[in-house]
């Protein structure tokens, strides 16, 4: 079976969470929820792009400018906050990768969904798969973003490219995913997942 259909029987049927805050404070441990979220989540989305290459699929992520407020400089994937008009994850996630990035929604074929994630910077974030075809022009938006790059998706689904460490956060040890690819260091919430997907893919039901 190739990989994107695995991708795509993993995740299909996967929904957008009603309350992506409860989903992602449930996955916790009891008592650390409210220790590390004590007041309310800013609901956000990202599309996580899959790139169909005629040999391979690659994941799309972009390196956030540095004069940008919430994590300059780092690896992510194109995404954003929830703003009133969106109709939901799967809107608001179409909606970032145009703006940063220039991808029309029409070329989006929807995947499915990854659990939604609490980050610590305030943010509960729903992320979004789909696919896209090789060779799309990009028009990264210069004030978001730095740079434009692939990473194959059999680099990510490698164990061996996985870091795993611990940080310290307001006294709670969490776990802290990472890979190294060429120049490009993803840690933090976008580690964590791609972490998700690899997992998702895991299983050899359909072998």
């Amino acid at each position: 079976m190739t990989t994107r259909l695995r991708i795509a029987r993993r995740l299909h049927g996967s929904q957008a969470p009603r309350d992506p805050r409860a989903e992602a404070l449930s996955a916790l441990p009891p008592g650390v929820a409210a220790a590390l979220y004590p007041g309310p989540l800013v609901p956000a989305a990202v599309l996580v792009p899959i790139i169909e290459h005629a040999s391979c699929l690659s994941v799309l992520l972009t390196r956030r400018a540095e004069q940008l407020r919430d994590h300059p400089g780092q690896v992510s994937f194109p995404g954003g906050r929830v703003e009133p008009g969106d109709a939901g994850p799967l809107a608001t996630a179409l909606r970032e990768a145009g703006e940063e990035l220039g991808i029309e929604a029409r070329r989006v074929a929807l995947a499915g969904y990854l659990p939604s994630q609490a980050i610590v910077t305030g943010f509960v974030v729903t992320p979004v798969v789909g696919f896209l075809p090789a060779g799309l022009p990009l028009h990264p938006d210069a004030d978001e973003v730095a740079e434009a790059f692939e990473v194959p998706l059999d680099f990510i689904l490698d164990p061996a490219n996985l870091e795993t460490s611990t940080r310290a956060v307001r006294g709670i040890e969490l776990p802290v995913y990472a890979y190294r690819y060429a120049e490009q260091y993803i840690w933090g919430a976008t580690a964590q997942m791609l972490h998700a997907l690899a997992n998702i893919l895991k299983s050899d039901d359909y072998e």
